[in-house]
């Protein structure tokens, strides 16, 4: 029984730890959507490129930037939570 509340407990951190670290890129992406769309929706302008190269390019630049956060919490739930249980066996 121990075994399996570990294993879900170890589960819900992954999730969560998954959920923090893709957080900042998912809300730069909704965030240039919307714009691109609203700009799009004022001006009719129905251009493909016009909603895929912005929303991209800010996807890339807040990757670039919050690559040390995510690694460092990435890195702290490997160390904290994972190898010790690999270790322990």
């Amino acid at each position: 029984m121990l075994d399996e509340i570990i294993f879900f407990d170890t589960l819900r951190q992954g999730l969560w730890v998954a959920v923090i670290t893709s957080l900042p890129i998912l809300a730069v992406a909704l965030g240039a959507g919307l714009v691109v769309g609203l700009f799009q929706a004022l001006t009719s302008i129905q251009e493909l490129t016009l909603t895929f190269v912005p929303k991209l390019a800010a996807i890339v630049a807040v990757f670039w930037l919050s690559m040390g956060f995510m690694t460092q919490t990435l890195v702290a739930f490997f160390q904290d939570r994972l190898v010790p249980l690999i270790i322990g066996g």
